[in-house]
């Protein structure tokens, strides 16, 4: 998807019009990402054209969930080279987005990414995400992610993060086996799934899913439990 495609798509699909600043700060995203590819391995999309298609405009396709308008606080998990997050941070300087993973190199980058693109609305964090759920109780308006654990350890690891009557958008491909998956663990911490949106992405690139889910009481302080624990024990429905 050449970057005219991606702004025709972009207003098209999903009634968005980006600043010149925005579609600036894109180009430079993208140049960036795939010279600093060469010597660091960040994502295995190699080209221009897969950068605005499988990253930028897959990472804005969350707007259909997002109420970009309002001054939000957001978590992005696992957010690698920052997608759908720094996107997001682009496109919507209103919101205060943070970026966290636990993969030094990938927080190297985006740190050097934010500085070249002078944002004063992105931030890094170089946690696991069970380890920062123990200090920053209910601190996020929204969390998000996008194709980086099962959905039941998103939830417990999440959670604590997450504002009550606050949202967790999980992006996805395949989702019934994980939903299912995640029934224990939902229940325990009273998550609700609200909405689940699929589409497809613009030239057949692929099937994709948002799980929008509420977080409807406070998080017992009991969770997460420890890592190990989560992966080899799933909670069953009560």
């Amino acid at each position: 998807m050449s970057e005219e495609n991606f702004l025709i798509n972009l207003k098209k699909e999903l009634n968005i019009t980006l600043t010149d600043q925005a579609r600036n700060h894109l180009k430079k995203y993208c140049t960036f990402l795939l010279e600093y590819n060469e010597h660091t391995n960040l994502t295995a999309i190699k080209t221009p054209d897969e950068v605005y298609l499988k990253h930028f405009y897959d990472s804005l396709t969350l707007t259909k969930m997002l109420d970009v308008e309002s001054s939000q606080k957001i978590l992005d998990i696992g957010t690698g080279a920052g997608f759908p997050g720094l996107v997001l941070a682009i496109c919507f300087p209103n919101l205060e987005v943070h970026l966290l993973d636990s993969n030094n190199k990938k927080i190297n980058f985006l740190n050097e990414m934010i500085k070249k693109l002078n944002l004063s609305n992105a931030k890094t964090i170089y946690s696991r995400t069970e380890e920062y759920s123990k200090t920053h109780i209910e601190e996020y308006d929204i969390i998000t992610s996008r194709a980086v654990a099962e959905l039941r350890i998103l939830i417990e690891t999440a959670f604590p993060l997450l504002k009550i009557n606050g949202f967790f958008l999980a992006m996805k491909s395949n989702i019934e086996e994980e939903i299912k998956n995640a029934e224990g663990i939902l229940t325990r911490l009273k998550g609700d799934i609200k909405h689940i949106e699929n589409f497809s992405l613009p030239n057949q690139a692929g099937l994709r899913n948002i799980i929008k889910i509420q977080k409807l009481a406070p998080t017992p302080n009991t969770f997460p439990r420890a890592y190990a624990t989560i992966l080899k024990k799933p909670l069953k429905k009560l």
